[in-house]
């Protein structure tokens, strides 16, 4: 059979929906079957809406048995600021009725993705189409309009950011009118998490239509971290804290410097080593940062996987206090290595970190509680042991990508018989 998956950020990105597409397709083809992949020329997030940031600049190539398809994306002229004016301007419309179409026009408006029909005719036929990332529509709804014309089955995992509970600052830029209809309409939504499944279920996603799959490692591919070798190629002596994902506020990694920097003025060792693409927002707040704060922290923005892992090795505390996340990928990674990891009671994250069985949970935006939970775990070993020790179990008894896989091939053989 020939899928398609539609992912925004693919490889080389680095990115949550990219390792998971990667993770699906490139069994699928180890299997015989052909996969397509349709990205962006997106390296950086930004680059969506903003002109200056990384691209990718090959338009065509194979990786891993699947061949990549790169489509430029287009931006109206005129400040990057037009962009979130548009989005914020959409979440507003959509709680008024029946503005879908107008919101179907103005996700398109910009940045805008020519060229996805001449795609499909060049390069189907498709028997599945398999599209991520809800909120960015602009990609989605050109193709789903392919897909519906052709009569392809179209799935779709969005990664539903669900932010802190009881507030919609988050979610609303994920389940506006034309999003959760267009979810209604596909023949089945992949979700990461039962919280995110309960989500879109009570906004008119039928039950027969989801099904929860998780994200997943694979153990085999991260081992080999050298934590000596990073503590010495960093002059780290003491604990290390770790954070690894986007730098950003929404996040958590402004919050988690914030914590250090109470910590280090209590008198508290240790280093914090922060790895991941930096936003624009995040540069200005850390170009700011006291020189003594920046001597404790060693900024590694674009690290290499082999450079990860030995900070995975490394590390002391995983801390990823992020309210963005549907899943979290890199908790399941520092567990590999046995380490206790911090998270956010937002998102899909309390439906992966038990609280005080495998892990910590702190309020998004609480920097003194997280200060204290990563206090916790730097002083009680015997605690950090166990919680990183419960945390492998679970992730090697049902959080491989092998076991991803399985249930992620179960909803195509539902959809079309694979």
């Amino acid at each position: 059979m020939h899928f398609l998956h539609v992912v925004q950020l693919y490889h080389p990105v680095a990115s949550g929906a990219g390792r998971y597409f990667r993770a699906i397709g490139e069994r699928l083809a180890a299997e015989g079957h052909r996969v397509t992949v349709l990205a962006t020329d997106a390296h950086d997030l930004e680059h969506i809406w903003m002109p200056g940031r990384r691209r990718v600049e090959t338009a065509t190539e194979w990786f891993n048995g699947v061949q990549i398809v790169r489509l430029p994306i287009v931006r109206r002229p005129g400040p990057p600021l037009i962009y979130p004016v548009i989005r914020r301007l959409m979440t507003e419309i959509s709680r008024l009725p029946n503005t879908t179409p107008l919101l179907q026009r103005l996700a398109t408006w910009t940045p805008r993705w020519p060229g996805v029909e001449t795609f499909f005719e060049q390069y189907g036929p498709f028997d599945l189409v398999h599209a991520t990332n809800i909120t960015l529509d602009f990609a989605l709804l050109p193709v789903f309009a392919c897909a519906q014309r052709q009569r392809i089955p179209f799935l779709c995992t969005p990664f539903i950011h669900l932010g802190e509970p009881g507030s919609r600052a988050i979610v609303r830029y994920y389940s506006m009118r034309h999003q959760i209809d267009l979810l209604r309409r596909s023949e089945r939504v992949i979700t990461m998490t039962g919280l995110e499944r309960d989500f879109l279920a009570a906004r008119g996603v039928t039950h027969e239509r989801l099904r929860v799959v998780g994200v997943g490692v694979a153990p085999e591919d991260l081992q080999g971290g050298d934590g000596d070798r990073f503590r010495a190629e960093q002059r780290i002596d003491g604990p290390l804290v770790l954070f690894i994902g986007a730098l950003a506020y929404d996040k958590g990694a402004i919050h988690l410097i914030k914590a250090m920097q109470r910590l280090w003025r209590a008198g508290h060792p240790g280093t914090l080593a922060l790895i991941g693409a930096p936003l624009a927002h995040f540069e200005a707040f850390y170009a700011r940062l006291p020189q003594s704060d920046r001597a404790r922290i060693r900024f590694l923005p674009y690290a290499p996987e082999a450079v990860k892992r030995d900070a995975l090795a490394a590390a002391d505390v995983f801390v990823l206090p992020s309210r963005t996340d549907s899943f979290g990928i890199v908790f399941l990674e520092a567990w590999c290595y046995g380490v206790p990891v911090i998270g956010a009671r937002a998102g899909g994250i309390p439906d992966v970190i038990t609280d005080g069985g495998d892990g910590l949970l702190v309020r998004f935006g609480d920097v003194a509680g997280l200060a204290q939970a990563i206090r916790v775990l730097l002083d009680d070993r015997a605690l950090a042991r166990r919680l990183g020790a419960a945390g492998r179990e679970k992730t090697l008894r049902s959080l491989t990508w092998d076991h991803v896989y399985a249930r992620v091939r179960a909803v195509y053989a539902e959809v079309c018989g694979l």
